[in-house]
C-alpha cells in the first residue's frame, strides 16, 4: 500500500513552544520518581570543560558512553582479574569483572529509587586505570615507580588525562568522585573518614558491588582451577551467603537494600551484622588461599620481573619509550609536558597483560634469524 501525505498548513502565529527534548523528558521523570537522595542528572555540579547538554542522553548516560566507546574499557579484556593471561574461555577478566559491577550496583541503584545510571557509569570507569597483571601489576608500579601508586587513582587519571590522546574524557563530577573513591581494599567497604566516601549514594553502592562481585566470582574461578577445593570453604559462611555463586550474590544484594534506606531519614548504605560479617570472612579467606597462594603468588612474581624490566628499559631508551607511545596512542602534546617516569608509569599500567608480554619477548628475547 501505497500512502501519500499531505503537509498540513499550519498557522505559524499559533505555534507552541519547542518541544522538550528526550534528555529533558528523561530529566523530568527523575525528578518525579526519584529518591530525594539520589543524584539527579540535571543537577551534577558538571564538567570541568563545559559541553553543550546532549538533547537524546542524559549527563550520566554520556558519561557511561564515553567510559564503553574508550580504548582503556577495551583493553580491560585483556586485564588479569585474579589468573594471569588465563586460557580457559570461562574465567573472568578485568573486563568481566566490570560487567558484573556495573549489573549489581545498576539493580541496587535501581530498587533503592536513585540514579541507576550514575551508579552504572562508575562501575564501568572504577577499574579502567588497572594495571596488567592485575594487583601484582599495581605492587610493582608502587615499587618501581612511586609507593603512592593507586590503581583508583590510575583510573582517574585515565578518564581525566590519557583517553583520547591526552585530552582525557571530560567526565562529570559525580562519576570522577565515585571513580577515585571505589576503592577499599581489605579496609571497610564504607570508610569511616568521611573525606573518603563518595558524595553520592550511587557512589557508595558501586563500593559494595566491588566487593560483591570480586568476591562470588574469584572464589568460583578459585574453585574452577584447583587453587581450593570446595571442601575447605568456611562452613559457617557459607550457610549465612549460600553454596553457590547465585545464592550468595542474591543473598548480598538482597541484603544492602532491605537494610539501607534512601527515601525517608537519613540516608543509610548497610548491611545487616549477620551478612556483613559472613562477607568479611569470605574475603579473608580468599586473601588467605587464593590471592595469596603458591600458584597465583609465583606467576606475580614473575609479572613484576616482566614490569619492573620493561620499566627499566623505557627509562633508558627515550625511541623505544616514543615508539611505544605512538604504538598506544599515548604520543598527545600534552604527554611531552609530563615528567619521564610518569610518562612510563602511564604506558605500563595501560598495557594488557598480553601486550605486556610481547613487547617484552621483543626487546629481551633474542631474535631468530631467518
Amino acid at each position: 500500500m501505497n500512502l501519500r501525505l499531505v503537509p498540513q498548513k499550519k498557522n505559524w502565529e499559533d505555534r507552541p513552544a519547542a518541544p522538550e527534548t528526550i534528555r529533558e523528558q528523561f530529566e523530568r521523570r527523575e525528578q518525579r520518581f526519584m529518591s530525594p537522595y539520589g543524584c539527579l542528572s540535571s543537577a551534577s555540579r558538571g564538567r570541568e570543560k563545559h559541553e553543550s547538554a546532549c538533547t537524546v542522553r542524559t549527563a550520566f548516560q554520556r558519561d557511561r558512553d564515553r567510559i564503553v566507546y574508550s580504548d582503556a574499557f577495551r583493553r580491560l579484556k585483556y586485564k588479569t582479574q585474579v589468573f594471569l593471561n588465563p586460557l580457559g574461555d570461562v574465567y573472568r577478566t578485568r573486563l568481566t569483572h566490570t560487567l558484573e559491577v556495573a549489573q549489581i550496583a545498576r539493580n541496587i541503584a535501581r530498587a533503592m529509587f536513585l540514579n541507576e545510571d550514575l551508579a552504572e557509569a562508575i562501575a564501568l570507569g572504577h577499574d579502567l586505570g588497572h594495571t596488567p597483571f592485575g594487583h601484582g601489576g599495581e605492587t610493582a608500579l608502587k615499587e618501581i615507580y612511586s609507593p603512592d601508586f593507586r590503581h583508583n587513582e590510575q583510573s582517574l587519571r585515565v578518564v581525566d588525562f590519557l583517553e583520547d590522546n591526552g585530552r582525557g574524557l571530560n567526565l562529570t563530577y559525580e562519576v570522577r568522585d565515585g571513580i577515585l573513591k571505589h576503592s577499599k581494599g581489605f579496609g571497610k567497604v564504607l570508610p569511616e573518614n568521611p573525606e573518603a566516601l563518595p558524595i553520592t549514594l550511587e557512589g557508595c553502592i558501586v563500593r559494595f558491588a566491588d566487593i560483591m562481585a570480586y568476591l562470588n566470582h574469584d572464589l568460583d574461578d578459585a574453585v574452577r582451577s584447583g587453587v581450593v577445593h570446595a571442601s575447605q570453604l568456611p562452613a559457617a559462611c557459607l550457610a549465612v551467603l549460600g553454596r553457590n555463586h547465585s545464592e550468595r550474590a542474591t543473598t548480598m544484594i538482597r541484603d544492602l537494600i532491605a537494610n539501607s534506606e534512601a527515601m525517608t531519614g537519613e540516608p543509610v548504605i548497610r548491611m545487616s551484622d549477620r551478612v556483613y560479617d559472613a562477607m568479611l570472612v569470605l574475603r579473608q579467606f580468599l586473601y588467605e588461599n587464593v590471592y595469596r597462594s603458591a600458584r597465583v603468588h609465583n606467576e606475580f612474581v614473575k609479572a613484576k620481573k616482566i614490569l619492573s624490566d620493561l620499566y627499566s628499559h623505557l627509562m633508558e631508551d627515550e625511541q623505544a619509550l616514543q615508539a611505544e607511545l605512538a604504538a598506544m596512542d599515548m604520543d598527545g602534546c600534552n604527554y611531552h609536558r609530563q615528567p619521564r617516569e610518569r610518562l612510563v608509569c602511564d604506558l605500563l599500567a595501560s598495557m594488557t597483560d598480553r601486550y605486556a608480554m610481547a613487547v617484552y619477548r621483543r626487546i629481551f628475547f633474542p631474535a631468530p634469524v631467518v
